[in-house]
């Protein structure tokens, strides 16, 4: 636990968007905060206010911070045990991509697998935030070959960089590493998790190590599923400690969040962040981001990191204007408002009436006097022309022909 004397206060310019948010949100997380909550575990501003036993900080400082929650808002209190200090020369976007990415990435690669010159590394959704920063790091080490797997839609943008050895589509990924090595890989970085470590240990070489660090299958729909995180864990094959002695492998684990905020991992962090800024100020890495988001915009922005659009980092931006949201159609009426606007109608139309002296009524009368007058006209014109209407509607179909036919008698006896 912390003082309040411990916090500083700053204002956040940048935000970090990161796919532990997007379980958050989906409430695939252990613990997860009460509601209503303020979501975001990371941010970059400056200090505007420091407790009074902060030591180190001062107002006006350049900071980044690792809050457990409440990053996406315009003020932050943090605890100075999560709060960095940024070189004076780095931007608050790099800031803000850089550090929780970047800290998943060293451990991962430096501590966890010790990284040597001439092995090989698989690594799912090299595309991401993450992904990215891991191919950074691992370049940092000479002659080290890496596959990288991703959606095929992605392989052209991470081709173009130059550093990735091998892009392989996720769809058969395992029967493509074993055309280009029978071998296999030394290393597996998995952030997925469910069927892929079956997968993902099959091709890992004697010596090999198998490194989960996140478990992002189970973000399957658009909401909560239990389903999904109890597939996602069923679906791994149970590794014995003696299948691992038997087959020279092992197997590893990282979680940022439970080393930062439950197992007092601050300091540890802390010596991690100041490496990370060291190479940064030496051009080694440089956080790749993929776009920026006003705050408004969150939902749309973690959509795009939930159907794995992304290549790089996600950022939110609190001084950007959110995107025009396109009209919405009126709500329809009410019955009763319809009723009554309909009933307002009628009565304008009845004084309209009245005002024109009933003119309504006179033009009926009117037209059915011209339709009488017109009737008489053409029931007179009818028998004028020896055809009157009544009687040609009665008449036999063939009474036509049967007058025709004794005319033309007559005509016969005539000229004969």
């Amino acid at each position: 636990m912390y003082s309040k004397k411990e916090v500083v206060k700053f204002s956040t310019l940048l935000c970090g968007l990161n796919f532990q948010d997007l379980m958050v949100r989906l409430g695939a997380i252990d613990s997860p905060p009460k509601t209503p909550t303020i979501l975001g575990f990371e941010c970059a501003g400056e200090i505007e206010a420091v407790g009074e036993e902060v030591e180190g900080f001062k107002v006006g400082d350049r900071v980044v911070a690792l809050p457990e929650f409440r990053a996406w808002s315009e003020l932050v209190a943090v605890p100075t045990k999560y709060v960095y200090h940024i070189p004076d020369e780095m931007t608050f976007q790099d800031a803000a991509a850089i550090v929780m990415n970047y800290l998943v990435a060293y451990i991962l690669i430096f501590d966890l697998v010790s990284l040597r010159e001439g092995k090989s590394l698989l690594l799912h959704s090299v595309g991401g935030g993450v992904g990215q920063a891991i191919v950074q790091l691992v370049r940092t080490v000479p002659n080290v070959t890496i596959f990288g797997v991703c959606s095929k839609s992605k392989h052209e943008a991470l081709a173009a960089t130059g550093l990735i050895d091998h892009l392989i589509d996720r769809t058969d990924y395992v029967n493509e590493v074993r055309k280009i090595t029978t071998e296999g890989v030394d290393i597996v970085m998995d952030c997925l998790c469910g069927e892929e470590c079956n997968r993902g240990y099959g091709l890992l070489k004697p010596m090999g190590k198998y490194i989960l660090y996140g478990s992002s299958n189970v973000v399957t729909g658009e909401t909560k599923s239990f389903f999904s995180v109890a597939r996602s864990w069923w679906q791994v094959d149970k590794v014995s400690p003696i299948k691992l002695f038997d087959e020279n492998k092992s197997l590893g684990g990282f979680n940022l969040r439970h080393l930062l905020y439950q197992q007092d991992g601050s300091e540890y962090v802390r010596s991690t962040v100041d490496k990370i800024f060291g190479l940064w100020q030496e051009g080694k890495i440089k956080p790749v981001v993929d776009s920026a988001w006003a705050l408004e915009d969150v939902a749309e922005a973690m959509q795009k990191m939930h159907d794995r659009k992304n290549v790089g980092k996600l950022v939110l931006d609190p001084s950007m204007e959110p995107k025009p949201k396109p009209a919405t159609p009126a709500k329809s009426k009410s019955k009763k408002q319809a009723s009554e606007d309909k009933g307002g109608k009628k009565d304008k139309d009845d004084e309209k009436k009245a005002e024109n002296g009933g003119g309504g009524d006179e033009k009926k009368d009117e037209a059915a006097e011209e339709a009488k007058t017109n009737g008489d006209a053409e029931e007179a014109t009818a028998q004028v022309n020896g055809d009157g209407g009544e009687e040609k509607q009665n008449e036999p179909a063939a009474a036509p022909a049967a007058t025709n036919g004794d005319a033309t008698e007559s005509e016969k006896k005539e000229s004969s």
